[in-house]
């Protein structure tokens, strides 16, 4: 091999095709990350010469975020097109509660005219989303509704740390009756959310009371009657953690339905800090979720992918930040 390996001798030292090795040396498409990354060990192995460099892909962004664009969505998906307006890329938006319906990842790899796409908390199953990797078609996933392989591009906030720190704010004020309205049973943040709770209880010497802790969807009209289930029992928290500001709002409706004054009563945190949460009175204290840092984030991820960029740190998730507000106060002995 004086003038270096031949296709053949890679293909013989990976335990690959000679066609496999073909598409890597030409840096084609359809070749997963794992079987490229053997084929490129062979040939440095060999001492042979890496892929030719591909022109970037051209093309518009397929934004897909189907749910209503307001508060939380809208602060993403604006985010999203003023960074693709500043690296000129235009965009294609698929969004609304009735694009839920539309089977659109499997033909995203098809669409003429699209480089790339970005994909906001997406209701579709795991499955679909590792067959459009598997094609080679790039995009990137904001905010994951559940767990997605190491090699998927993925931006979120650190749900865990966020969810944390509010509990240990409220047991700092001597709280030990914390009720937790959940989102989604199935839901990554959901988890992860929970996971922080339990840690921060751990820490002041609690365990988690199951019958503290009510799941559902993150709507005001859940967090109202979440609420009003706990906080009418005998033995009713002395707080609540919600899911998000919305399913707070509907919480402090319930309290004060309830003649409970929040927080001399009752202590109320939330999640995200939308608009809402400074609108509400008192106002609400929150985990603040960097939106629009989010949007950004995963736009530059996409054009690296675009660009041909080997990523190495696909999963990137964002600090948060507790902004502590009136609605939260000392537990009433």
């Amino acid at each position: 091999m004086k003038h270096g390996p031949t296709v053949r001798d890679i293909a013989s030292h990976a335990g690959v095709s000679i066609a496999t090795v073909s598409r890597v040396l030409n840096d084609q498409e359809h070749v997963s990350p794992g079987t490229r990354e053997l084929v490129q060990q062979a040939i440095d192995e060999l001492g042979g010469r890496g892929p030719r460099r591909r022109p970037p892909r051209t093309g518009a962004v397929f934004l897909r975020c189907p749910y209503v664009l307001t508060d939380y969505f809208g602060l993403i998906v604006s985010s999203i097109a003023e960074t693709l307006d500043l690296h000129g890329r235009q965009l294609v938006l698929n969004a609304g509660e009735a694009a839920q319906q539309a089977p659109v990842l499997p033909t995203l790899a098809g669409r003429p005219g699209i480089g790339g796409a970005i994909v906001v908390l997406p209701p579709e199953p795991g499955e679909e989303l590792m067959a459009l990797q598997s094609s080679g078609f790039p995009f990137v996933i904001v905010d994951p509704r559940e767990t997605v392989p190491r090699d998927i591009a993925a931006v979120s906030a650190a749900h865990f740390a966020g969810s944390r720190s509010l509990t240990a704010h409220l047991t700092e004020l001597g709280h030990r009756r914390i009720g937790l309205l959940a989102g989604p049973d199935n839901w990554l943040a959901s988890s992860a959310r929970r996971a922080g709770h339990v840690s921060a209880l751990a820490d002041a010497g609690m365990l988690l009371d199951p019958r503290l802790a009510i799941p559902g969807e993150p709507t005001v009209r859940f967090g109202f009657e979440a609420a009003r289930q706990l906080l009418s029992a005998e033995d009713r928290p002395t707080a609540l953690v919600a899911f998000n500001d919305k399913v707070a709002s509907g919480a402090m409706a319930a309290a004060a339905q309830l003649g409970l004054r929040v927080p001399e009563d009752l202590s109320i945190g939330g999640f995200d800090d939308i608009d809402l949460a400074q609108a509400t009175r008192p106002a609400l204290t929150t985990v603040r979720q960097p939106l629009a840092e989010m949007g950004r984030i995963a736009v530059g991820l996409l054009i690296r992918l675009l660009d041909h960029h080997r990523l190495d740190a696909l999963h990137v998730e964002l600090a948060t930040e507790l902004i502590v507000r009136e609605s939260t106060g000392p537990a009433r002995r």
